[in-house]
């Protein structure tokens, strides 16, 4: 059990390594960061309870075998339910915290709750599964909920900035995309995995590695071009 746990845990703490290391301006406390690998692990468990509540719901309106049923099983409940709460859970932590006051740290904190919610999901998946299970799962789901870290990361990032500028409506908006990006994206990673039609196997392994790339050059990126939260800048965009 020990090497199921330990091959469950490893692809997360590389990821995590990996991502805190980018943040050349200012770490961030390790007391924060363990508080959100931590709420990360509470937000599986809020996800499950809502997917399987929002999966009774579906079922009385629609059969399994219906088409529509997994487009609106993994986009409309499973993918907002894992974003949305992973979501929640970053906000209420970070967003009024002294210590948020670099645009990169928005990547940070949505990476550490997103692989908080992994490493958690894969010790389970994996205790029930193998060891196979876990070979598979680093290379596709964790690195996948990393991904999606970032992308609602750099949108949270962007938000704050607008926010300490007084652009409230433009917060507002970057915030949702915090939720909607990732979430789609989520949905679509679910929904084509899930799929057991001819040729879609190629498709995933497609997406997987456009995914990745982008979500690794978007970080990248952003973390270059890092700045404190205060500094005035003209530029609104994500990169």
């Amino acid at each position: 059990m020990l090497i199921l746990i330990t091959a469950a845990v490893i692809p997360a703490l590389i990821l995590l390594v990996r991502i805190h290391r980018l943040d050349r301006l200012e770490k961030e406390p390790k007391s924060m960061l363990l508080a959100l690998v931590i709420l990360g692990v509470i937000s599986t468990a809020l996800a499950s309870l809502s997917e399987q509540l929002g999966d009774l719901v579906l079922s009385f309106f629609l059969p399994e075998q219906h088409p529509a049923y997994p487009i609106l099983l993994y986009f409309g409940i499973v993918a907002f339910s894992e974003e949305g709460f992973k979501y929640l859970l970053l906000r209420n932590r970070t967003w009024r915290s002294s210590d948020f006051n670099c645009q990169f740290d928005g990547v940070v904190y949505a990476a550490f709750v997103s692989l908080g919610f992994a490493l958690w999901e894969n010790i389970g998946y994996v205790l029930r599964y193998g060891f196979a299970t876990a070979l598979a799962r680093a290379v596709t789901a964790i690195p996948g909920h990393a991904c999606f870290g970032v992308f609602m990361g750099v949108w949270y990032g962007v938000a704050k900035r607008q926010e300490l500028a007084g652009d409230h409506a433009a917060s507002g908006r970057s915030r949702f995309f915090a939720v909607l990006v990732p979430a789609l994206l989520h949905g679509l990673y679910d929904y084509i995995a899930t799929q057991q039609t001819e040729g879609l196997t190629m498709v995933f392994v497609v997406f997987v590695a456009a995914l990745f790339f982008v979500a690794y050059r978007l970080a990248v990126a952003t973390a270059a071009r890092d700045r404190y939260l205060d500094e005035r800048s003209t530029d609104d965009g994500l990169f």
